[in-house]
């Protein structure tokens, strides 16, 4: 009986002993440290029981860590930010060239029998956003891009509505980093184009509010409501073929006249000319 009872006090004086001495052999350890010259193998040794026995070291380590990833996902974010919007400006460009390359196709045979008008060249240019549009003047934008980029007055404005070119407008001012376009409803503005299928040509002129007048047309021309209009070759600014719009309406006025005018509806408007392809000057090839 006597040795049972005494069994369980020899188990709790063991556990009583190791939670003496633990804390004991710790404390010399860090004494030990503390005293002992910081050399090579005594301070990586430091280093390494302060890692295991200190969690707050432990856990700056690992924010430490944390932080590094983060800062190289972050790079990574902003170069393929970067990537995208050269590919979305690539992709802009391609879908311009194909645009025109359908629009060529389709048209060439109408274009050469029609008009006798040689095959166009592929246009070169650059793609800008609008950057500001003044409140109280609709007839003109701001675009993000500038002679810097190659960008010229005078230059044709070309817009994209449902893949296909559309004119929008000209470059009338041109700084360093942004240019002022003049759209087609600007009073100001002023295009030598022609209507399919009647194959008449006219003068295009704004006339603010959205629409547009042809100009100029001979008195007896059969030209009618619902024929598309397109920029002639004899236009000194705009290449041959680009849609510009449609005939609304064949005004019909009493009194002597000696030409037609006929209101067109433009085929650019303000929701397409978000993004704008300005054509660049051609550089002569290299024969």
């Amino acid at each position: 009986m006597k040795s049972r009872t005494q069994q369980p006090k020899k188990r709790v004086f063991n556990v009583n002993r190791q939670n003496r001495i633990l804390p004991a052999v710790f404390i010399v350890l860090s004494l030990l440290l503390m005293i002992l010259p910081l050399e090579s193998p005594v301070a990586s040794a430091k280093a390494l029981l302060s890692y295991i026995f200190i969690p707050q070291i432990r856990a700056s380590h690992a924010v430490m860590e944390y932080a590094e990833g983060v800062s190289d996902t972050v790079k990574a974010l902003l170069h393929t930010q970067r990537e995208n919007v050269l590919l979305q400006e690539e992709m802009g460009r391609l879908r311009l060239e194909n645009a025109q390359a359908q629009e060529i196709f389709a048209e060439n045979k109408r274009l050469t029998a029609a008009l006798n008008l040689p095959a166009p060249s592929i246009w070169r240019g650059v793609w800008a956003k609008t950057a500001y549009r003044d409140p109280t003047q609709w007839n003109s934008v701001v675009i993000d891009k500038g002679s810097l980029d190659g960008i010229h007055e005078r230059a044709a404005v070309i817009a994209l509505k449902n893949t296909e070119p559309v004119l929008a407008g000209m470059v009338l001012e041109t700084d360093e980093h942004t240019a002022k376009v003049l759209l087609l409803r600007d009073e100001d503005f002023a295009a030598a184009v022609y209507a399919l299928p009647s194959h008449e040509e006219g003068l295009l002129s704004g006339a603010g509010a959205g629409q547009m007048r042809m100009q100029y047309l001979p008195y007896l021309s059969e030209i009618k409501a619902g024929e598309k209009v397109y920029t002639s070759s004899s236009s000194s600014i705009f290449p041959a073929g680009i849609l510009v719009g449609e005939i609304a309406e064949v005004e019909d006025e009493n009194g002597l006249q000696t030409s037609l005018t006929a209101r067109v509806e433009p085929e650019a408007d303000a929701s397409v000319t978000r993004e704008l392809f300005v054509l660049t000057p051609q550089k002569a090839e290299v024969k």
